[in-house]
């Protein structure tokens, strides 16, 4: 696995990698230290399997950095660090295409937790951002969602009809002649359309969906 690990403080980036090596033994990293390098170094490096950016770092302010990432690089999984846990901020970052977000005062265990997720192909939300489902308002919810999965591209839905059946990532690509990659990016934002956080979720949101 070859990912691309952006943070400005080298310990923050020490650490990480140590948790990387957990997840893979063999795992390769490319290090950069704030989006200037970020960039540059994704570009000499289109192979990689995943990025994990901070999401302050010197160049760009607030989701700009996230934002032009998903612009210049659609098919490499992002997944965004960051001190803050604010709501707000975790919403944005998923918002503009990132896959998930760990709060850099996570435990080991959830931050492999989130890069397992992600790799499998689902979307990792924070606990804290999760909130039960209740009887009151699941109509409204249902209306909401159908109206945000009519708003995807053509493209996406697409991949959400082929999803719906149950097809893996790979396979989807395959059909649709797309990478890996930039199908768990299109994967994700029928996640965030349907606000779920994996593929079981969204198959049976969209059964629903289907027979309301």
């Amino acid at each position: 696995m070859k990912t691309l690990l952006a943070d400005d403080h080298p310990l923050m980036r020490e650490g990480v990698r140590q948790v990387l090596a957990q997840l893979e033994p063999t795992v390769e990293i490319i290090d950069a230290h704030d989006y200037p390098s970020l960039f540059a170094q994704t570009a000499a490096h289109a192979d990689l399997d995943l990025a994990l950016v901070d999401l302050n770092m010197p160049g760009l302010v607030g989701m700009q950095g996230i934002t032009q990432f998903r612009h210049r690089f659609p098919g490499i999984p992002l997944i965004v660090l960051s001190a803050s846990e604010s709501p707000n901020d975790i919403r944005s970052a998923l918002e503009a295409g990132a896959l998930g977000y760990i709060p850099k005062a996570a435990s080991t265990a959830c931050m492999l937790d989130a890069l397992r997720r992600v790799l499998a192909g689902d979307l990792y939300v924070p606990d804290c951002l999760r909130t039960p489902d209740s009887g009151e308002g699941r109509a409204d919810r249902r209306h909401v969602q159908r109206n945000l999965l009519n708003g995807l591209t053509e493209r996406q839905r697409d991949v959400a009809r082929l999803l719906g059946q149950g097809f893996t990532n790979r396979a989807i690509g395959s059909m649709l002649g797309l990478t890996e990659g930039t199908v768990k990016v299109h994967v994700a934002a029928i996640f965030r359309a349907l606000e779920v956080s994996n593929r079981t979720e969204a198959v049976v949101a969209m059964q629903r969906l289907s027979q309301a």
